[in-house]
């Protein structure tokens, strides 16, 4: 990834002049999301010269030129820096290259190819981010990066559309950065390299029993999982009685993921306690009872189950994570990467699912349908995403612990 050459130094300090010049101009005309982007591109290209101690030692150009495009786009077409494919491709660049400098100087260990699956995910979740600190400092401190006199819906659709761009960018991008590790000059091996660390060795985690820890038995949490899904069931049949295409889909598609707990422990034969099986059931039942109604009559319902089906998704990430973490001899997360991994896991899923909201929503506008799913502007949708991230914090800083045991029997299905 860090090529010494005279040619590759030449055409990076060109570049890193560039992103100079772009922060210098950002601050003067105040475009300061211009600045920040320039001086993180900046650092990250670096980096790797002052650790080896070699001003020769920079990343490819043809990188250095992805991550200059939005800048050279703004300067022909005379366009703020705004997220779309081609920025979104240049923080996707930016990302692969962040990883790669943390593999080399941490006891992070990534093979290319989960380099490239994490660089789609950090395109999606920054898109999350982004936003939502835009939308945080125009109501906190009136700035007008969002809130610049549109109306709600007609920001929500800039934003959806920014989602899909960094989406179609992470694709982009992934194809590229594949192409390039299948080079034959590309080594493994770097004058960056840190102490190793051994790949999949053991995250330094106790794994616990949450069904001793919600101080009922696992019969009454059963019990609770099965009202659950009966109280689905009879939504289902009211909607179909009713002819409710919403509720139809809703509740039918909540009642089949209750199952499925029952299926990974059946078919393969990785034993999931009741109180995960509860955990889930819970999430999509509280979903299903606010598509009734509660989402009208109690304002902070939406809120409430995002934070909970976010810890199911931030659940379900850690564990494949941790899963990749022991089966996977070359990759090797210490306790810090799995927090800030499972973190954008949720984010980047979070941005999908405001994607599938809208477009089920619009759709259903065309149509002259109920929406399965609604969205009601911006502010709904970035404070949807907030409670995506706190159900995340909360479980990669309390929930990680019961799944360990669901992870290692994961890992040891896929070595036999």
């Amino acid at each position: 990834m860090f090529v010494k050459s005279r040619a590759n130094t030449l055409l990076s300090l060109l570049f890193t002049l560039v992103l100079g010049g772009t922060a210098y101009t950002g601050f003067v005309t105040g475009r300061y999301e211009s600045v920040l982007f320039s001086l993180v591109a900046i650092a990250i290209v670096i980096v790797p010269a002052v650790i080896a101690r070699d001003p020769t030692v920079t990343p490819p150009w043809y990188f250095l030129l992805l991550i200059c495009l939005p800048i050279l786009w703004d300067v022909r077409t005379g366009s703020s820096l705004q997220l779309g494919v081609v920025p979104s491709l240049s923080l996707a660049t930016l990302g692969l290259l962040l990883m790669v400098e943390i593999h080399y100087l941490t006891t992070l260990r990534l093979a290319p190819w989960f380099t490239i699956v994490l660089t789609g995910i950090f395109t999606l979740a920054m898109a999350a981010v982004l936003n939502i600190v835009r939308w945080i400092s125009d109501t906190l401190f009136g700035t007008t990066f969002l809130l610049n006199g549109r109306t709600q819906d007609a920001i929500n659709t800039a934003v959806m559309i920014e989602f899909v761009a960094a989406a179609i960018a992470g694709v982009i991008a992934g194809g590229i950065f594949y192409l390039h590790f299948q080079r034959p000059s590309v080594q493994t091996g770097s004058r960056l390299q840190a102490d190793s660390a051994t790949p999949g060795t053991k995250i330094n985690a106790q794994s616990a029993v949450l069904s001793d820890r919600l101080g009922i038995s696992p019969q009454r949490q059963r019990q609770a999982v099965r009202m659950m899904q009966a109280g689905l069931a009879l939504v289902f049949g009211y909607g179909l009685w009713t002819v409710q295409v919403p509720l139809l889909i809703n509740s039918g598609v909540a009642l089949v993921i209750t199952f499925v707990p029952a299926v990974i422990e059946r078919d393969y034969g990785i034993p999931i306690e009741p109180a995960l099986a509860l955990w889930l059931t819970g999430a999509v039942f509280l979903h299903v009872l606010g598509t009734v109604g509660l989402y009208g009559l109690i304002p902070a319902w939406d809120s409430l189950t995002h934070t909970l089906s976010a810890t199911v998704v931030a659940a379900a990430g850690y564990t494949f994570l941790r899963t990749i973490h022991l089966h996977a001899s070359s990759i090797h997360f210490p306790p810090w990467a799995m927090f800030v991994f499972t973190l954008m896991v949720v984010l980047a899923t979070g941005v999908v699912w405001e994607v599938l909201e809208f477009v089920l929503d619009r759709s259903a506008l065309l149509f002259g349908a109920d929406p399965v799913l609604a969205q009601h502007g911006i502010d709904d949708t970035i404070i949807d995403l907030i409670f995506n991230g706190i159900g995340s914090i909360l479980v990669a800083m309390w929930g990680t612990v019961y799944l360990t045991t669901v992870s290692k029997r994961l890992a040891s299905q896929l070595t036999q």
